[in-house]
């Protein structure tokens, strides 16, 4: 950031009085600008025993796998967002039954909130961020395939779970993943 939203004049970086981590402050309004991590609101849509995922048409990942997701908008709240995520991406119709992992990605500054979800029927079809939208059995999932590390090990948990006939709430963090 390099100029104030509210009156318009350069930010300097510093440490506000009662804060601990340095901020962008206003020298001349004194408004501190915070920035946070942004809130990524995904589903996994379930149909019998298996899911749909989404391969994607839109950079980062330009054809690799995920289950919808994105960004959340204001004025929504995370199951919205996860509703809209799949409508907009796979055209499906989902009711959201859980809660399903909160997982962090420090190194980027975001939060996944991931959901189970209920797919009303199976219809759906591509959206304009898909080039392809299918039902996966869990032993088909294209594991090498797959476009971020975040997706993977939601996934891997969520066929654990499904192995174990449970569904405990997930949270960590996740890292990049090595290549061997």
């Amino acid at each position: 950031m390099k100029f104030c939203s509210e009156c318009g004049a350069e930010l300097s970086t510093r440490i506000p009085p009662g804060d601990n981590l340095p901020r962008f402050v206003c020298d001349t309004c004194q408004v501190i600008h915070y920035i946070n991590p942004k809130i990524v609101a995904g589903c996994i849509p379930e149909w019998e025993d298996k899911i749909l995922l989404c391969r994607r048409a839109i950079e980062p990942r330009i054809g690799h796998w995920t289950f919808p997701a994105g960004f959340m908008e204001i004025g929504e709240s995370t199951e919205q967002a996860a509703i809209r995520e799949t409508l907009e991406e796979a055209h499906a119709d989902v009711e959201i039954t859980s809660l399903y992992a909160v997982l962090s990605l420090p190194r980027i500054s975001q939060v996944h909130m991931v959901f189970r979800g209920v797919l009303h029927k199976p219809e759906f079809k591509p959206g304009t961020e898909s080039l392809d939208v299918r039902l996966f059995a869990l032993d088909e999932i294209p594991w090498d395939d797959l476009a971020f590390p975040v997706i993977h090990e939601a996934l891997e948990r969520y066929v654990a779970d499904v192995a174990r006939g449970t569904f405990p709430m997930h949270f960590g963090s996740v890292f990049p993943r090595m290549k061997s």
